[in-house]
């Protein structure tokens, strides 16, 4: 009963201000509760005294969650997120070391909320390295109380943030622009001067017509190598398989032993089957199929 009731408020609905009242319902803990409900569940996994820890604590995620509300993201969403980070923080919280639990929980929900502002706040990631993530949740702060930065102003917050010009100039460009959605909004009238990605981005990998002349070029090649091959004397058309057609290719070595000649010797062999091939060929169609580098798709058909 405890576990399920712990659930259905570890997932606020659309109405904050229900949410809230509920919450208000369940009392706090005393320091000793608080202690001997860490204890049984670090000795037992007792996941009702899990569940008591979790609840007690969920007005506290409220409070922490409402302080990122000028994200633009769902308040509801944030305090989700929050919850969970509280559930990390109950799991691993040690009784013995003499603090109370919202002092070692809240450096676990707010970690959980930056990760989920960072996923969700713009289509592309916005700050990824350690720098770029302080700046990300204290520039839009200090913009607030600076207005635009000046150079001197963003001397003073890379020198107050423990970061470089070059890292504050970076995230204030990032904070500036805005993603840019692939079409236009349903209500756009047609004959306005709006452009999106969807009117000049072309998808061009499948195109009917060039996958048909893809195919039949590839075709047209593989039987004109096909013919080429098949003038070449057998020992020839082997080397030429396990040097260029085989998965894994052959040293001149490997065949030098194989044949009982030297390794120079191979490599005169084919360098004239090369040489043959690409006269059989032709330069456009030998340049075309790539006769100086492993062929990659057909080759199979001529490896037996």
């Amino acid at each position: 009963m405890a576990n399920t009731l712990a659930l259905s408020l570890a997932v606020p609905g659309q109405n904050i201000e229900s949410y809230m009242q509920s919450l208000k319902s369940i009392p706090l803990l005393s320091a000793e509760e608080e202690r001997a409900l860490a204890v049984r569940l670090q000795d037992t996994s007792d996941m009702d005294a899990a569940s008591t820890l979790v609840m007690s604590h969920l007005r506290f995620v409220v409070h922490i969650a409402h302080s990122y509300r000028g994200y633009g993201l769902p308040q509801s969403d944030l305090i989700q997120e929050g919850n969970i980070g509280l559930m990390k923080a109950v799991r691993r919280f040690d009784p013995t070391v003499g603090v109370r639990l919202v002092s070692f929980a809240v450096h676990w929900i707010r970690a959980e909320i930056h990760e989920y502002i960072l996923r969700n706040w713009r289509i592309v990631k916005v700050a990824t390295t350690k720098s770029q993530r302080k700046l990300f949740f204290n520039l839009r702060g200090a913009k607030k109380r600076l207005g635009w930065l000046t150079q001197a102003e963003v001397n003073k917050v890379a020198e107050e943030l423990g970061v470089s010009v070059k890292d504050v100039l970076e995230m204030e460009t990032r904070l500036g622009t805005s993603d840019t959605a692939f079409d236009l909004p349903v209500d756009t009238d047609e004959d306005a001067d709006n452009f999106s990605p969807s009117g000049y981005l072309e998808d061009t990998r499948f195109d009917p017509a060039g996958l048909v002349e893809d195919e039949e070029w590839v075709a047209h090649g593989n039987n004109q190598l096909a013919d080429a091959m098949s003038e070449l004397d057998e020992r020839s058309q082997e080397i030429m398989r396990q040097r260029w057609l085989y998965e894994e290719k052959s040293t001149l070595q490997d065949l030098a032993e194989r044949y009982h000649v030297s390794a120079e010797r191979i490599r005169q062999i084919e360098q004239n089957a090369l040489n043959k091939l690409r006269k059989t060929l032709g330069d456009s169609l030998g340049g075309r199929i790539g006769l100086t580098e492993r062929p990659s798709i057909g080759a199979e058909r001529y490896c037996h």
